[in-house]
């Protein structure tokens, strides 16, 4: 059957004020124009839908069942438009970021308390992988951006640098290493990132360019674990400068004076060649100053 929407709108709004013409008042249409779509419909379907009387219109038996139904209907598709609507109007909605806990602390965060206060309706869901899973569900549309250090691997993604990085050297704030030293005296007593993130890919290549491989003495989950061992001198840590800092100002470990170090390198935003939606795109125009 090919049926206008609007008949079903029409006899649902028939159906529950029982009147054709308080139905023409609050659907601001006609009263003919009511009854026309309702005559349309029962000629579509092949059966009376009301009975006229004096008082107004009740249901048939054929109307009360169609009824049931349509009115499920009617209500689906209004509660879509006002998700909608309340989407387009940045009152609801969801945002999907991939992000590890340095680019979300030291790069993301401001933007998104920003986003928050004026969008307080969106939703912000982050996840935190190693740099090639996020960048894989970047590339399968499960998250809408990414924000990842590098180094970062060949790809058909749009990637733009937006803040410069440096991993430095650290140790307990009274050791008595002799300074400057080179990097690969310090090979045997690191305590680094675990293999299967970007920093460590990027340490090892720069130890292997170096002619050297690193034994560490500790592969842990996160920087702030290698800045906590140490400060208690269970070995050298390397991390990013940034969550070192407080620990440096509290004199619980300090900076290493190396001959020979790292080079800087970046954290990035990825985006994938896809539509996103509306939330994500207000997000990273907020972004466009970086």
């Amino acid at each position: 059957m090919n049926i206008n929407y609007d008949w079903y709108k029409i006899f649902c709004c028939a159906a529950e004020n029982k009147s054709i013409t308080l139905a023409s008042e609050k659907l601001y249409i006609s009263q003919p124009a009511v009854s026309q779509s309702i005559s349309r419909l029962e000629e579509a379907i092949g059966c009376p839908l009301f009975l006229r009387t004096p008082k107004g219109v009740t249901l048939t038996s054929e109307g009360e069942i169609l009824y049931q139904y349509a009115s499920l209907g009617i209500a689906s598709f209004s509660e879509g438009e006002r998700r909608l609507t309340a989407m387009l109007r940045m009152d609801a909605g969801e945002i999907r970021i991939g992000a590890s806990d340095m680019t979300l602390e030291y790069f993301l965060l401001p933007y998104l308390e920003k986003f928050h206060i004026k969008y307080p309706g969106i939703k912000i869901s982050i996840t935190n992988n190693p740099t090639p899973q996020t960048l894989e569900l970047l590339k399968n549309r499960k998250i809408d951006f990414a924000a990842v250090s590098g180094p970062l691997p060949d790809s058909q993604l749009k990637i733009f640098p937006v803040r410069e990085i440096h991993d430095i050297f650290i140790c307990k704030y009274d050791c008595d290493l002799s300074e400057p030293v080179i990097i690969s005296e310090l090979k045997d007593k690191l305590i680094l990132l675990e293999s299967n993130t970007s920093t460590r890919r990027f340490i090892d290549n720069e130890f292997r360019r170096r002619a050297f491989t690193a034994s560490p003495k500790f592969e842990l989950a996160t920087s702030s674990q290698i800045v906590s061992f140490t400060a208690r001198n269970m070995g050298i840590g390397c991390v990013v400068s940034d969550f070192a800092e407080k620990a440096i100002a509290e004199k619980k470990v300090r900076k290493i004076d190396v001959e020979d170090p790292l080079p800087a390198r970046y954290i990035y935003v990825a985006q994938s060649p896809h539509l996103r939606s509306k939330a994500a795109d207000e997000l990273l125009n907020g972004m466009s100053e970086i």
